[in-house]
């Protein structure tokens, strides 16, 4: 099956048979919690969503992770536009890489972002970012940030997850599934490697030009951080 991609809205993939799932782990999330209500909780927000509704105007949210038979629904329910872009897989293709000199290979990021993230300027009210900043090759962290930026709406929010110092280069990459409004459900995916830790510093010049960023400790080795434009 070839992997959605971001040229259109999620659609729904085939669920695996219960002998091909993975093991899951249930996880308390008071970010996405905090996330939920920014798009959905205050009155403001629902009163507009609900004339997007009514004109065919609806909320839209990216979803950076791998595309989730269970997120889909969950949005789709709450009349919320999903969209997907599977970024760690996207930059696996070796179509992104150049050889120079010598035979050494680098990723073409001009090229990646050309033929992604093919999105119009405030285009979504909110992004799930995860954690796959922690999985990128670094030269692509802070350009993928800047689309993220200018992608979100003025006061559009965004949820991240950062690894701890206490977590190894082999800490597993995972599928965040949505179960409630501030549990997810982790279901461990590709063997994607960690690149490594950002401290709180270095989030806050990450996100330097947002305009507020919150963190919530997590009990795990992952911070969560609610970014707003």
């Amino acid at each position: 099956m070839r992997w959605l991609r971001g040229t259109g809205e999620a659609q729904i993939p085939r669920r695996l048979p219960a002998s091909q799932l993975q093991q899951k782990i249930e996880r308390h999330s008071s970010g996405f919690a905090e996330f939920m209500r920014r798009i959905s909780g205050e009155e403001s927000r629902i009163a507009e969503a609900k004339l997007r509704v009514a004109s065919d105007e609806k909320l839209c949210i990216l979803d950076l992770g791998q595309t989730s038979p269970i997120n889909i629904p969950f949005f789709a329910q709450r009349g919320i536009r999903l969209y997907n872009e599977d970024i760690l897989r996207a930059f696996r293709e070796k179509t992104y890489m150049v050889q120079e000199e010598g035979g050494i290979e680098r990723l073409d990021v001009a090229k990646f972002f050309e033929e992604n993230f093919a999105y119009n300027e405030g285009q979504f009210d909110a992004i799930l970012c995860w954690d796959i900043a922690d999985y990128l090759p670094e030269p692509v962290v802070k350009p993928m940030i800047e689309k993220v930026h200018q992608m979100l709406k003025p006061g559009g929010t965004m949820l991240a997850f950062f690894h701890t110092k206490d977590a190894g280069p082999d800490a597993p990459y995972f599928r965040y599934n949505i179960e409630r409004h501030d549990t997810l459900e982790l279901v461990q995916g590709p063997s994607f490697r960690l690149q490594r830790v950002f401290n709180n510093r270095h989030v806050e010049n990450l996100f330097k030009s947002f305009a507020s960023l919150k963190f919530f400790l997590g009990r795990d080795q992952v911070r969560e951080v609610l970014v707003v434009r």
